[in-house]
């Protein structure tokens, strides 16, 4: 799970029509300063897919062959955070 689909979770609970608007911006930051302390030491991580893809362009190589990978994951993330939000977080309710 890369840093994208981490912090989708934060944002669909913080933009929610129930939730306080003025503090949106909290969790939010929080959620993605824990994904750069935790990642970034690790894997030198990036949570935007443009920047990997300006990186790869650079680099090429075995970046180029890993490319598809920040694209696909942060698209399957965000699909799977918003279905969590739907269906466990709201109780499958419309939002209307």
């Amino acid at each position: 799970m890369t840093g994208v689909q981490t912090c989708a979770l934060p944002i669909l609970g913080t933009t929610h029509r129930d939730a306080i608007a003025s503090m949106a911006g909290v969790p939010i930051g929080l959620s993605l300063t824990l994904i750069h302390l935790i990642s970034i030491p690790v894997t030198n991580t990036s949570v935007n897919p443009a920047r990997s893809t300006g990186v790869a362009l650079w680099v090429g190589g075995d970046a180029m062959g890993q490319l598809w990978l920040f694209w696909l994951a942060p698209i399957v993330g965000a699909l799977l955070a918003g279905w969590v939000q739907r269906q466990l977080l709201d109780g499958g309710r419309p939002t209307a």
